[in-house]
C-alpha cells in the first residue's frame, strides 16, 4: 500500500497521466478532475478528514487519496488514522470494517448503492443457523469470514481473513474443521493449502467468477512469456493456469519486484490501471471484469461526500464489539 499520488498536477499533467489508461480522460475531463481535486483537498484540511482508497476505485480517485490498497491494508490503516473523517472509496464492507474500528470517528461512503455480490451472498441469521447444525456433527468448527462480508456476519464469525492471510488463519487455528464463508471458490483454494476439513459456503464475486480458462488460454498461447498473477476469487480452473496466486496487494509487488516485464492481471480491471501508473516501464494486461459497485464512487461523489458529510455509516454497538473480537483475532493470528 502507498500513500496517496502526492504533489497537485495541472490538468495537463492530470490528462498526459491518465490518458494513457482510456480515451474517455479527455483534456476537457481532467479541467474538471483538477477543479474537484483541488476542492477535495482543501475540504480534507478544513475537516480534518482522509480519503482511503481501495485498489479497484477509478484511477483519478487515486489522486485524493492518502492510503490506496487491498482490504486488510486498508482495515490496518484504518486502525491507524489520526483523523476525524474518513472518506472511504471502496465498498459498504469496507466502510464498515473502518467504522468498526473506530466508533469514535465519523466515516463516510461517498455513495450508499456501493454493496458487493458476494457479502450479499450471506446473512448473520443463517450463518448463526449452518453454524449450530455443523457444530452438532463437528464440535471443533470455527467460523473463518471472509473480510468481504457485513459487520452482523463478521460478529457471528470466529475470525476474520483476507485473500492475503486466509491461509495463515486457518492453519493457526486450534480445530481440524472450519467452516469458511461465503467465497467457494477462496475456500476451495485455501483446501488445497491444507490439511484441515474446510466446509464452504456458496457464495462468490461475480467479478472474479466470470472470469474463464478460455480467456486465460487465449493470451498463454498468443503470449506464452506473459507472467499470470491470478486472484484466489477466481475459479478453479482459473487458478489452476497461473504463474502466481495472489491477492491484489501481493500482485503490486510481486510486478515491482518480478525480473518478468509483461504481466496478465486476473482480478478487477482497477488494479491493472493502478500497476500501469505505478509501474510505466512494464507492461500490464487485462484480463479482467469492472466491479459495478465499486465504479459507483466517483471523485464528484467523494467531494458531495466532504461537502456534506454524507453518507455516514453507523452500527449497533454490540454488532460492532463483536465484528471487532473477530477482526483483531485477524490481526493477532496473522502478525
Amino acid at each position: 500500500m502507498h500513500n496517496g499520488h502526492g504533489g497537485t498536477k495541472t490538468a495537463q499533467q492530470l490528462y498526459e497521466h491518465l490518458a494513457r489508461l482510456d480515451s474517455s480522460y479527455t483534456p476537457a475531463a481532467c479541467a474538471q478532475y483538477t477543479e474537484w481535486i483541488d476542492e477535495i483537498r482543501a475540504l480534507k484540511q478544513e475537516r480534518n478528514a482522509v480519503v482511503l482508497a481501495h485498489n479497484y476505485q477509478r484511477p483519478e480517485i487515486f489522486e485524493v487519496a492518502d492510503f490506496i490498497g487491498d482490504s486488510l491494508e486498508l482495515a490496518r490503516q484504518a486502525r491507524q488514522v489520526a483523523a476525524d473523517v474518513i472518506v472511504f472509496c471502496g465498498v459498504h464492507f469496507m466502510a464498515e470494517t473502518a467504522k468498526i474500528v473506530n466508533p469514535e470517528r465519523t466515516v463516510l461512503l461517498p455513495d450508499l448503492r456501493a454493496g458487493c455480490s458476494l457479502s450479499a451472498s450471506i446473512t448473520a441469521e443463517a450463518l448463526a443457523e449452518r453454524k449450530e447444525a455443523l457444530r452438532k456433527v463437528y464440535p471443533d468448527l470455527q467460523v473463518v469470514c471472509y473480510v468481504n462480508t457485513t459487520a452482523d456476519v463478521k460478529a457471528e464469525s470466529d475470525v476474520c481473513c483476507t485473500s492475503a492471510n486466509a491461509v495463515k488463519i486457518v492453519e493457526a487455528l486450534d480445530s481440524q474443521h472450519i467452516l469458511f464463508v461465503p467465497d467457494e471458490n477462496l475456500a476451495r483454494y485455501v483446501q488445497t493449502q491444507t490439511r484441515k476439513t474446510i466446509l464452504s459456503w456458496e457464495g462468490n464475486c461475480y467479478v472474479h467468477h466470470q472470469i474463464t480458462p478460455e480467456q486465460i488460454l487465449a493470451v498463454r498461447r498468443n503470449l506464452p512469456h506473459v507472467k499470470i498473477l491470478v486472484h484466489p476469487e477466481c475459479r478453479e480452473d482459473v487458478i489452476q493456469l497461473a504463474d502466481a496466486v495472489l491477492s491484489t496487494s501481493a500482485m503490486v509487488r510481486y510486478a515491482k519486484e518480478s525480473p518478468a516485464q509483461e504481466f496478465l492481471i486476473v482480478t478487477e480491471c482497477g488494479l491493472s490501471d493502478r500497476l500501469l501508473l505505478e509501474v510505466p516501464e512494464k507492461k500490464f494486461y487485462k484480463s479482467c471484469k469492472l466491479c459495478a459497485y465499486m465504479k459507483m464512487i466517483t471523485l464528484e461523489g467523494v467531494l458531495a461526500s466532504l461537502r456534506e458529510m454524507q453518507y455516514e455509516i453507523t452500527l449497533p454497538e454490540e454488532v460492532r464489539v463483536g465484528a471487532e473480537r473477530s477482526l483483531s483475532r485477524m490481526f493477532e493470528l496473522s502478525a
